[in-house]
């Protein structure tokens, strides 16, 4: 949660946002044959974890069963602990993770990484590995030599591998034994994580193979430059009709109301989730799928958001700019919106702090209808461990264990802010602020944050009204969340020909919304989806779900 320089601001693509599919990348890595059935329905599901709460820091701001986050309007004064004893034996840990920013300073010479190690009692080999490079990674990582994989790797909920699931249960330790039920009380942070993430994280075959990372309800979140927006006319409960003028009236010369980046469908969920289309898919109440690619409130956001592309309030760029540069238009102002996920606000407050106030919008209405707000997949991603004997697959879970200290514990604050006094001092309320230092040896991108953590909260350092404002806005939209049912449900279609499809859905779109192909066309790619294995995963995930629920 530490603040970022402003060129590596939203640097992050959360689960709920845009997922990028990797058409064919496993495929060398696992055939049929080689892969196990992955599916729960049939198989005797084994329990999770007995959630057990670890007691933390009090809130300022009370959450809520619907999922709205505990809010902290200032730094604990005092810290707990939650790990008794050094995890570690002293032993070497080979870990996987990727990073959204640029790579911290190597182990020799950075005193983050080796405090943390003396914190573990382990020493730690990182491999590193940039957003931009993960695909290409992750063919290489999980086509080798079992025996040459590290001993963690978190994957990431945000990419759609081919036949991952496969991969996990071919290669991972099947951790059922250790977490299932009671047994997680050997690792309390563990057993503190919530069953929505557990849950949204997923069985693969009926067991578990990994350790989420929990993450809120909202998603993908269309943050705009407040000033420039409510000048405009932004208002609560506005309406579609509304949006448009807004936009119009926030687009001026060379500055754009609307930005998007690659790959999001010129930010299509936060304008199907306001139609109040499903979330890529809906189940009737006879547990039946039906895919959102099929509903006219998903053809309808397809339409409109054409409709304001071609009345030139887009940037020209949104089918093709990378989210890095998107963010700089966006703190320069030649944007004045923008979707991402809404954990980003760790980062936009902070970032934009002296240029402009951001805000994340309220969705719009349709036709009278009030719109909704996509909910995230609870899981961001999750780390599996390779398989190995028993005391060691024990050692690895103390470490995840250490790493998944709450907020409010002395753990935590060395995971996320270093050493006081040489990555961070304290401001006048208490708060870390981060030194030079602890920027020049990136704590945020040195990413243990990615293999373990304990359940997310409410805190920007020093801005306890940014902190209001969005639990606030979050007892808005969590009511009004649409989420995706397929979250940790299994289908083999969908393992070996999601992210094709997908792509063919993302493409689409992209080109229907930026007037490169008329809207008939994206009639005809659901035709295509459909027959190409559309109509097959529809059919797994309702086992799946019946099997699941």
């Amino acid at each position: 949660m530490s603040s970022m320089s402003r060129r590596t601001l939203l640097q992050s693509i959360t689960a709920a946002g845009t997922a990028v599919a990797v058409p064919g990348l496993l495929t060398g890595c696992s055939s049929g044959s080689e892969g196990g059935d992955v599916s729960n329905s049939g198989k005797k599901l084994a329990p999770w974890p007995a959630y057990k709460a670890v007691a933390g820091a009090k809130p300022d701001l009370a959450p809520t069963d619907e999922g709205v986050q505990p809010g902290y309007t200032s730094y604990p004064s005092d810290l707990s602990r939650s790990v008794s004893r050094k995890p570690g034996d002293g032993s070497t840990i080979r870990v996987m993770s990727l990073t959204f920013g640029t790579p911290p300073k190597g182990r020799g010479e950075n005193r983050y990484w080796k405090a943390v190690e003396e914190a573990l009692g382990v020493k730690i080999e990182f491999t590193i590995v940039p957003q931009s490079d993960y695909q290409k990674k992750m063919a290489t990582v999980l086509a080798d030599d079992p025996e040459a994989l590290p001993d963690i790797i978190n994957l990431f909920h945000g990419f759609v591998l081919p036949r991952e699931p496969e991969f996990v249960q071919r290669r991972a330790q099947d951790l059922s034994e250790f977490l299932s039920g009671d047994a997680a009380a050997d690792y309390p942070n563990l057993a503190n994580i919530p069953t929505h993430a557990w849950r949204d994280m997923g069985r693969i075959g009926g067991r578990i193979y990994g350790v989420p990372l929990e993450r809120p309800v909202p998603g993908s979140t269309l943050w705009v430059n407040e000033g420039t927006f409510t000048d405009a006319g932004m208002k609560e409960g506005w309406s579609a009709e509304d949006f448009t003028t807004v936009a119009e009236k926030a687009t001026r010369g060379k500055k754009f109301a609307l930005g998007a980046a690659a790959g999001s469908g010129y930010g299509n969920a936060v304008h199907a989730a306001a139609h109040n289309a499903p979330s890529e898919w809906s189940v009737d109440k006879s547990g039946t799928f039906h895919s959102a690619y099929g509903d006219e409130r998903f053809r309808a956001a397809v339409a409109f958001q054409a409709k304001l592309r071609k009345s030139g309030l887009y940037h020209p760029e949104g089918a093709s700019m990378s989210t890095p540069d998107l963010d700089t238009l966006f703190l320069n102002g030649t944007v004045a919106s923008l979707q991402n996920g809404f954990g980003s606000y760790q980062q936009v407050f902070p970032d934009s702090r002296g240029l402009f106030t951001p805000a994340a919008s309220l969705p719009y209405s349709v036709n009278g209808t009030p719109g909704g707000l996509v909910s995230s997949r609870r899981s961001f991603g999750q780390t599996i461990l390779k398989k190995a004997k028993k005391e060691r697959i024990q050692l690895l879970l103390r470490v995840l264990d250490y790493l998944a200290a709450p907020f409010g514990t002395k753990e935590w604050e060395l995971l996320h802010y270093g050493v006081e006094g040489t990555h961070f001092k304290r401001g006048k309320d208490g708060s870390p602020e981060v030194t030079k230092l602890g920027e020049v040896e990136n704590i945020t991108n040195l990413p243990f944050k990615y293999l373990a953590e304990g359940p997310q909260v409410l805190f920007v350092p020093g801005m306890p009204d940014v902190v209001r404002d969005l639990h606030a806005w979050q007892q808005k939209v969590v009511p009004v969340s649409i989420r995706k049912p397929s979250y940790g449900l299994r289908s083999n279609t969908a393992s070996t020909k999601g992210a094709t499809l997908k792509s063919l859905m993302t493409d689409t779109i992209t080109s229907v919304v930026a007037g490169r192909a008329p809207l008939s066309e994206y009639d005809a790619a659901v035709k295509k989806w459909r027959s190409r294995g559309g109509d097959k995963m529809t059919e797994e995930f309702t086992k799946e779900y019946a099997a699941n629920s």
